[in-house]
């Protein structure tokens, strides 16, 4: 090949990376983590050689993946996560996975070799061509850049980022195939073009039809993806009916309306049986026996998300609108009574009350160290305007039955795909948003994503991760095997005690260490260390057969208070 032939190659490749990262900026583009290779060469430099994107590198694919979905849940803008050829691009189909099911804006940008050197037995070559599935909002296999395209470079660009801010936000992915040499300097980029701006965004409001009747005694579950949590809640107040919020819902706040504690109040026949309409917005909560309720009563269910989801497992929903909460709500005035009877809230709000006290006196004793204890006082000590990670499996349980509301606080959780991946990955993008981020985690979780913390120290973050330590993965302790199987086989297939000294593997990787010794200690520690910034882990050990003790009795206090206070069927 001339030497020509190989300036204008190296050209073409600097020249169309950076026409990509000059558009994606223009569009709002504020941050990209780039995980080293060769191949990828021409998009890392255009992205390091513009100051408007911030630049985070990770070593670990599967990791950066993780990082980037972090940022771009806690921003609410797309963020670019770029990799080589190969294996390493299939490390990200994790985070993709995730980033489709619960609506993140995430650009997948995987570099490949020229399509002549793709089937031949090239090294670090795989089939890149749709190796997301379904996942994307938008799969684009790019041409070698090439001066005959380029008129196209930035409507690709826009074509993305469209994709993965329009009305059902998701990940997208370009292909990008480079040949060598990777090495060259950018000439003048194409013009802008006039016109659309490339961010989709929502459509205007959709038109639909009001729902024509509210009966006295309904139910509002308010699950992710609410664009207006205060429209919800003023919706609740002016029907007098209890909400049941999603601690990611943005509605869990101080407001009479607003009940935490419905997994015990529903673990018996109560009033919850004689809820004559459900309205739903967003994703379920996690909680079984609260979904075992929607799933079963047989009343009027107005489902609303935007995105246009089906999130409804058992078939109950009798109504569909696909519209923002906002939306929803706006259509609802004028449409509700001012003489609205207001027992029905009231008894709700009686039964929580007592339910509330009676897991706050359970969990008062000065020694009580326990997992739902701990997702409490991790919940109290953050403050106004942090945010809070929660691992999936117990901690996002724990939170959701037994945490008390508060404001103050955003809370965010891997809940599309409810997997364990890159969890630890995620709080530090969470928290590289620029806010003071607590991480409540298993020890599972944790070692599952421990290169999250390859090079944490270094990256400027306010981060606390609280790891809950019960030598295994304590969620099966509550599932049939737990007493169907003998205790080897439980612990061989389920419990699967891994015998890690955690605090070792954190000191390797040069953070400090805390151990809590009670509950109360929990919420000083993280209260101390995000006011002392940086980086910190605080580790929790519990006993999982004891952790099952402590369920059983806080849910059987908190029913049984509520009943005291009225919470019976009439």
């Amino acid at each position: 090949m001339s030497s020509s032939r190989d300036e204008m190659i190296a050209t073409m490749n600097a020249t169309f990376c950076a026409t990509l990262v000059d558009e994606w900026a223009a569009l709002g583009l504020t941050d990209a983590v780039v995980c080293p290779g060769s191949r990828s060469t021409p998009l890392a430099l255009a992205l390091v050689g513009d100051e408007r994107v911030r630049v985070h590198v990770h070593h670990d694919e599967r990791s950066g993946s993780f990082m980037a979905l972090g940022i771009a849940r806690a921003s609410a803008r797309p963020v670019l996560v770029l990799t080589t050829s190969g294996t390493a691009a299939a490390q990200l189909h994790a985070a993709v996975v995730e980033a489709s099911l619960d609506h993140v804006p995430l650009i997948v940008a995987t570099a490949d070799r020229p399509p002549r050197l793709r089937g031949v037995g090239a090294p670090q070559t795989i089939d890149q061509i749709g190796l997301y599935t379904s996942s994307p909002r938008l799969f684009l296999d790019v041409d070698l850049p090439d001066p005959t395209n380029r008129g196209d470079w930035r409507a690709i660009a826009r074509s993305a980022f469209a994709a993965a801010t329009g009305a059902d936000p998701g990940p997208v992915h370009l292909n990008l195939p480079f040949d060598e040499p990777l090495l060259g300097i950018a000439e003048e980029l194409p013009p802008t073009i006039d016109g659309d701006n490339g961010n989709a965004g929502r459509a205007a409001p959709t038109t639909f039809e009001p729902v024509s009747t509210w009966p006295e005694r309904g139910v509002i579950i308010a699950g992710s993806g609410i664009d207006d949590p205060m429209a919800v809640l003023d919706l609740a107040k002016r029907l007098h009916w209890p909400v049941i919020a999603d601690p990611r819902s943005g509605c869990r706040i101080d407001q009479p309306m607003v009940i935490a504690h419905a997994d015990a109040l529903m673990r018996a026949d109560g009033p919850h049986l004689d809820a004559e309409m459900i309205l739903r917005f967003g994703s379920l909560p996690s909680s079984k026996v609260v979904n075992q309720w929607v799933g079963a009563l047989g009343v009027d269910q107005v489902h609303v998300d935007s995105t246009g989801s089906v999130n409804d497992p058992q078939g109950a929903v009798t109504r569909f609108d696909v519209v923002t909460a906002s939306e929803f709500c706006a259509g609802t005035h004028g449409a509700i009574d001012n003489d609205r009877d207001g027992r029905w809230l009231a008894l709700w709000r009686d039964a929580d009350d007592a339910a509330e006290r009676a897991i706050a006196e359970t969990l008062v004793a000065p020694d009580s160290r326990t997992e739902p204890g701990t997702a409490r006082a991790v919940v109290a000590s953050i403050p106004d305007g942090g945010s809070l990670v929660v691992s999936s499996s117990m901690p996002v349980r724990d939170v959701e039955w037994y945490a008390t509301v508060r404001d103050g606080l955003s809370i965010f959780s891997n809940r599309g795909a409810n997997g364990i991946d890159g969890v630890v990955s995620t709080a530090v993008g969470v928290a590289l948003a620029g806010t003071p981020t607590v991480l409540l985690i298993g020890d599972v979780a944790f070692l599952h994503d421990i290169n999250g913390l390859l090079g944490v120290d270094r990256r400027g973050i306010n981060l606390c991760v609280v790891v809950i330590d019960n030598d295994g993965g304590g969620i099966f302790s509550f599932l049939p095997p737990a007493t169907s199987l003998s205790h080897d086989e439980f612990e061989l297939i389920f419990g699967t005690p891994h015998g890690v000294d955690l605090s070792m593997l954190v000191h390797a990787h040069g953070l400090p260490v805390l151990e809590a010794a009670d509950d109360l200690s929990v919420g000083v520690a993280v209260a101390a260390t995000l006011q002392a910034g940086g980086v910190h882990v605080v580790l929790v050990h519990t006993d999982r057969e004891a952790n099952v003790v402590t369920h059983e009795l806080l849910n059987s206090r908190a029913l049984d208070a509520a009943r005291a206070s009225g919470w019976f069927r009439a």
